[in-house]
């Protein structure tokens, strides 16, 4: 009996929120306790604290425990250990990251917004734990039982979830007489949108929340309470929907299998009745392990065994169908660029007023087998335009064409006109200047701006705190001549940039890629470190960028990034890339995990090289992705 126990298998699930004063001890700790007693899975450290998955013997599972047990930092954490089989196949275990030990520093225990500069609330101010005993009891008696900080007694009581709609699809409270909300988002950063969206909705009433564990509702309860008066009374299910099932066994309020975030895929209670449905036919359905995923925003879905059989094995998830007013076929056979006369252009166009220059659309031709092209979102830099940067690349597309169809989108913030009193020196390259040296201006000693019918406006992805990011409708001269370092004050933005991209990778995704060029691979770098943080939705599959620079100069940000990205930048020798130091694309080539990453390096300035070697290499990279 004892050699049995010891050769079982089980899962640890745990976190712990309190300040942590060493992360490098604490990491070296847990990659040595976890290879020592052959632990794999998941561990993610943070200033403000740790979560922990990770699997292996129940025996070294409990020795582990133990050893936290002993340390003060993780007194009174809650330490969920099950006994379950072993992953059920190798792609269920990898993509679970129960493969091997992943430990990571990151910036915050939970990425509660998507912006990075957004601060989080503070977690001391999260809602009161009930017991699932007590939350069971509340949503019994309709919220009667619950004590109320304020003084009107008539109080709603809402039920929310705080989970990803993937997760709710299989399971949720259904509790009648009680006011249930699901955000339906797919990912954990979209719910602060939510909560500000529906305020209204959830002032002055008694509001529970639940999800897997209970961690994201630590964060989530806290954001609703910092909203002040009338957001004082929010309770959350402690140890979650899982502790919950512990105490009922048959479910109690908890209908279908409770989606987790290990090899388990979902454990159900006793009560085998099916919420899911299968995302082609609708019959009842509830099975994640065929790891199906929607062929737009990455998110899992739904489909049945014989549906797997009959489709092409791509879909498109309910919020994909949603944002494209329902009309997308299931099945995506290729992209065509668009042309002005196909349905839905103005449509989509006016969605997003002058941002978009070309974009793809779903092919419904049947029969069609020509290959896929490879789509990429191109990202320009400071200072410029869709247009412009589309001529820029003309070279690059061509020589790409039979692999790649190149989109472009100008940047969300339109810049003033300003102009130097003499022309600048010759630029060596495509992007930034503090001028409007690309405006056609041909007399070397103009000291009067150019007419202004002759040039167009031009937009950045971040720009100076507190500056003026307006477009003027005249010119003025600029302060002082071109700063080669300005880019390392261009901080601001992002937050307006990210939630305009998140719309076209939405609207006119799926794309396979991104190429960002000096500050648009900065925006880029960006974009991969949203991606990195929260892997249940992924809008690209690689990165190219182009005399990039990063805003941070550590990687104790977000940790080595795994994106597979192409990194091309001057090499500092012959002609020099006078905009962007050769060093600030080193910086953030170091942000990328070694592994994942490919170097180009030239002699060419600030430009994208065309020519060869450098093109065999950029197609080298690309045909990975084919």
């Amino acid at each position: 009996m004892a050699k049995r126990e010891e050769a079982e298998d089980g899962v640890l699930l745990y976190y712990k929120y309190a300040s942590v004063p060493d992360l490098s001890h604490l990491f070296h700790f847990y990659d040595s306790n976890c290879k020592s007693l052959g632990l794999l899975g998941r561990v993610r450290i943070a200033p403000d604290g740790v979560n922990v998955t990770v699997g292996g013997k129940m025996s070294s599972l409990e020795k582990h425990i133990s050893i936290i047990k002993s340390n003060e930092l993780f007194k009174g954490t809650d330490f969920k250990l099950a006994s379950c089989h072993s992953p059920s196949n190798e792609r269920v275990a990898k993509e679970c990251g129960f493969t091997s030990l992943s430990i990571r520093e990151v910036k915050e225990l939970v990425t509660f917004s998507p912006y990075p500069f957004l601060k989080s609330p503070a977690i001391s101010n999260a809602g009161r734990h009930l017991s699932a005993v007590e939350f069971h009891s509340v949503l019994q008696n309709g919220g009667n039982s619950l004590e109320d900080n304020g003084s009107d007694q008539n109080k709603g009581l809402i039920l929310l979830d705080a989970r990803n709609v993937y997760e709710t699809r299989i399971g949720k409270f259904q509790t009648p007489n009680v006011e249930t909300l699901d955000p339906n988002i797919r990912q954990y950063s979209d719910l602060p949108a939510w909560i500000d969206n529906h305020s209204e909705q959830l002032r002055g009433n008694h509001i529970l929340m639940y999800c897997t564990g209970g961690i994201r509702c630590e964060m989530a309860s806290a954001y609703i309470r910092s909203k002040g008066a009338g957001y004082e009374n929010v309770f959350q299910l402690f140890g979650g929907i899982q502790r919950y099932m512990e105490q009922f066994p048959d479910g109690g309020f908890f209908k279908g299998k409770n989606f987790v975030f290990d090899h388990r895929i979902s454990v159900g209670s006793f009560d085998t009745d099916i919420v899911g449905s299968c995302l082609l036919c609708d019959s009842p359905f509830d099975d994640y392990s065929s790891r199906c995923r929607c062929n737009n925003c990455r998110m899992l879905v739904l489909v049945c065994d014989s549906c797997q059989e009959k489709a092409c094995s791509k879909y498109i998830c309910e919020l994909c169908q949603k944002h494209r007013r329902g009309d997308m076929p299931v099945q995506i056979d290729r992209f065509h660029p668009q042309s002005t006369h196909e349905s839905g252009a103005g449509e989509l166009r006016s969605s997003i007023p002058g941002h978009i220059t070309s974009f793809p659309v779903l092919s419904q031709i049947d029969g069609d087998t020509s290959p896929r092209k490879l789509q990429i979102l191109c990202l320009h830099g400071f200072r410029q335009n869709a247009s412009n940067f589309k001529g820029r690349t003309a070279s690059l597309a061509k020589k790409l064409k039979n692999m790649a169809e190149l989109v472009f989108v100008n940047a969300p913030h339109e810049l003033p006109f300003i102009y130097l009193p003499h022309s600048p020196e010759p630029n060596n390259g495509p992007d930034e200047s503090s001028s409007e040296q690309n405006c056609n201006v041909s007399d070397a000693t103009q000291h009067c701006p150019p007419p202004r019918e002759t040039c167009k406006k031009r937009f950045a992805w971040l720009v100076m705190p507190q500056s003026d990011d307006s477009a003027g409708t005249d010119w003025k001269v600029a302060e002082e001549p071109f700063d080669p370092l300005q880019y390392q004050q261009q901080t601001a933005g992002f937050d307006e940039s990210y939630a305009f991209l998140k719309t076209i990778f939405s609207q006119m995704g799926p794309f396979d890629g991104v190429l960002g060029f000096s500050q648009g691979a900065a925006m880029a770098a960006l974009l991969c470190a949203q991606q990195e943080i929260d892997n249940s939705i992924q809008c690209f599959r690689f990165a190219i960028l182009c005399s990039g620079f990063s805003l941070f100069s550590t990687k104790s940000i977000w940790g080595s990034l795994n994106c597979p990205s192409l990194h091309i930048f001057g090499n500092g020798q012959g002609k020099k890339d006078r905009q962007i130091a050769r060093q600030a694309s080193m910086d953030l080539l170091s942000l990328f995990d070694k592994g994942s990453a490919v170097v180009i390096e030239h002699e060419s300035g600030h430009i994208i090289p065309t020519q060869s070697p450098y093109i065999d290499r950029v197609k080298d990279f690309l045909q990975r992705f084919l």
